[in-house]
């Protein structure tokens, strides 16, 4: 069955957005291989033309690069995009805690409030707006109080530069903690049909609280697809490349589970990923799914999965799938 394109509030912000939402990592470049300056902003207009108004990005995605690019998209268009940006990933001080290099500069993970006023602008700048709808702590920083951070960002949203209150990659404690010093509209967690952790802990704390959860890696970076055989070849950077994840055996698995919810797809004249995306959404505590695409086709692709509504046998069929086909994978 198919319907409009499905939009949901961001937590209790009064912030509305498509639940699928095009996730940027790859157009930044970084960890991707490289990326196409054009193709990526044909890809946002494909999204936005398709209905997808939310737009995730951040500055560690290639070190403002993905965020300049989302801002050239959105130049004349930014009424229609939701856009989520993150700060915590820093490279301008060695305040915080180091996380990793990119591009042979040390990057901190640090929540501080003076970090947090100057990323705020230098995102605003990139992003070529005066506001950001969802502001996102990237990874959480064990050297500033999360209250320290929770003030410092709630000041941003009571001067208009942003409307809504996020963390990423938040244990149950932190999440509690955040709870606690309230404000927080959502949370952005790695969550697919292969990564299901956090509905154990973080997802019961989000429903009880109305707290939106976005989930990221929804399609586990390709190999939910459907369309990442065992004869494809990663090269350059590609997180992929070395990532046992993708062993050839792993993909097998995911091209057994793609036949295996084939007649699901059918049924419905999708594709394996928007069926994937579609199962997604369905699960109870997930609100948005960010999926990435670096062209055109593949944002045309993930925006209809916003499109479809899974039945009861639909969904049993595809968890009967899951059990029998991706189990066991390589880690």
């Amino acid at each position: 069955m198919s319907g409009q394109q499905l939009t949901r509030e961001i937590g209790k912000s009064g912030v509305i957005a498509s639940a699928v939402g095009l996730g940027t990592w790859a157009i930044g470049g970084w960890m991707w291989g490289g990326t196409d300056e054009t193709e990526s902003i044909s890809a946002i207009h494909a999204s936005l033309d398709a209905g997808v108004a939310l737009i995730d990005t951040a500055p560690a995605y290639g070190l403002g690069r993905s965020e300049e690019i989302v801002g050239k998209a959105l130049a004349g268009r930014r009424d229609k995009a939701v856009i989520a940006t993150k700060c915590g990933l820093v490279w301008h001080t060695d305040k915080g805690r180091h996380f990793f290099d990119q591009d042979g500069k040390p990057v901190h993970r640090y929540l501080g409030r003076d970090a947090i006023f100057h990323e705020v602008e230098e995102s605003l700048r990139r992003l070529g707006t005066d506001y950001i709808d969802l502001y996102i702590t990237h990874w959480q920083d064990p050297t500033t109080p999360i209250e320290e951070t929770v003030r410092a960002v709630e000041d941003l949203k009571a001067s208009g530069k942003i409307r809504a209150i996020g963390a990423s990659n938040v244990s149950a404690l932190e999440l509690e903690a955040y709870i606690s010093a309230d404000g927080l509209d959502a949370i952005q967690e790695r969550f697919s049909m292969i990564d299901r952790e956090i509905e154990s802990e973080l997802l019961p704390l989000t429903r009880a609280n109305g707290i939106s959860t976005l989930s990221y890696s929804s399609l586990a970076l390709g190999l939910l697809s459907g369309t990442v055989g065992p004869e494809r070849i990663f090269s350059g950077d590609d997180q992929r490349r070395d990532n046992p994840r993708f062993s050839v055996s792993n993909r097998d698995k995911a091209q057994a589970f793609a036949k295996a919810i084939r007649p699901v797809a059918d049924k419905h004249e999708a594709s394996i990923a928007q069926v994937v995306i579609a199962w997604t959404l369905a699960q109870p505590g997930v609100t948005f799914a960010l999926c990435g695409a670096r062209n055109p086709a593949q944002a045309l692709d993930n925006a209809r999965a916003g499109t479809i509504r899974l039945d009861a046998d639909d969904q049993s069929a595809i968890e009967a799938a899951i059990s029998a086909k991706l189990t066991d994978m390589d880690r």
